[in-house]
């Protein structure tokens, strides 16, 4: 069932849960697209497969892949990467242009009933981060897609939105950036009405507005690779030690502007800073390499790293501020070479409350 945008979710009583809240299932598109990781694309389907096994012992695995031959080929390398049988890891033949479904799937949302909770998803369009990499059509049509094999009920948003361009806690506090969503290839608007698009679809009541993002990031700022919420009102944060960093200047006036945001109560929110560090590419071209990409699931943590000096301290950082999940460091710098990493790969369906 589709919903227009006149009748939309927040009006309609659902929620946007917060990532650390219990998941259902992690749902991940199997990457196909050589060029997106030219010359690595094994090495990342390897990657794919331990991110699997870490998610099947804790909470289902959704995968979307390409094709009944995909489908048979993925659960043979997940077999041989150690994926249980008996784990709850299903595969959905849905065609897809690449493999970053925090961007191109849906945003799944709750409601709960008198009688019992419900699922729902917001579709929002995707137009290949303002048009960069065509095609980009089966990407857009994968919300529609899962709302159709799930049975459940979809909200149309009406404008182009990637989720990994906002953060929330589960509240009503979004965070995002200027350089992403005021952005003209996403299509005109108004500051005034994305927040008025973030309220009816995810129930923003307070929308935090940083500057812009990272040096080599294609998204024109992705706030999953700047900030991150860990708690209703804790935001983890990357900040950079080195003046002569290309990102010092941007990481420092994101910083000057949470530290000026106040919650809803009116108190500040508390600030944790994670280290920024420096990784580039074979053509020598930064990559925006981000330990705010971790990836909340049930009972563990999913953090990025890329065997740089800063892997240790970011993690001792997120095991203090993020207490009661194991942390599990998973190697991506096969990953960051197609720009993006764990949290721009995986996609949380909400447990409902009668799970």
């Amino acid at each position: 069932m589709t919903t227009d945008l006149e009748k939309g979710p927040a009006a309609s009583g659902f929620r946007w849960p917060a990532e650390w809240e219990p998941h259902a299932a992690t749902w991940l598109a199997w990457p196909h697209n050589v060029d997106t990781w030219p010359g690595r694309l094994e090495a990342v389907e390897s990657s794919f497969a331990r991110i699997v096994r870490i998610l099947s012992e804790v909470e289902g695995v959704r995968i979307v892949v390409q094709g009944a031959t995909g489908a048979e080929r993925v659960m043979r390398q997940l077999r041989t990467a150690g994926v249980s049988r008996d784990a709850d890891v299903r595969c959905f033949e849905i065609p897809t242009d690449d493999a970053w479904i925090r961007d191109t799937g849906p945003v799944f949302l709750t409601r709960e009933g008198t009688n019992a909770a419900e699922l729902a998803l917001v579709d929002f369009g995707f137009n290949a981060w303002g048009e960069k990499y065509p095609p980009w059509d089966r990407d857009n049509a994968l919300p529609e897609r899962i709302a159709e094999v799930l049975g459940v009920q979809r909200f149309e948003a009406g404008f182009v939105l990637e989720a990994g361009s906002v953060e929330g806690n589960g509240a009503g506090a979004v965070l995002t950036t200027e350089s992403c969503l005021l952005n003209p290839n996403r299509g005109p608007r108004t500051r005034a009405e994305i927040e008025a698009g973030l309220a009816r679809t995810l129930g923003a009541t307070q929308v935090v507005w940083l500057a812009s993002g990272l040096a080599g990031d294609d998204t024109d700022g992705h706030v999953d690779d700047l900030c991150r919420f860990v708690a209703p009102d804790v935001v983890v944060y990357a900040l950079c030690d080195d003046p002569q960093d290309p990102n010092a200047t941007v990481l420092r006036e994101n910083h000057r502007r949470l530290a000026a945001a106040r919650r809803a109560d009116g108190g500040t929110f508390q600030l944790v800073a994670l280290p920024s560090p420096q990784l580039r590419g074979a053509d020598s071209t930064l990559l925006p390499v981000s330990y705010a990409n971790f990836y909340l699931a049930n009972e563990v943590l999913l953090v990025p790293t890329f065997g740089l000096p800063e892997d240790a301290r970011a993690a001792a950082i997120l095991r203090e501020v993020i207490p009661g999940r194991t942390l599990v460091p998973v190697p991506a710098r096969d990953l960051v070479q197609g720009l993006g990493a764990i949290h721009c790969l995986t996609q949380q369906e909400p447990r409902l409350a009668a799970e």
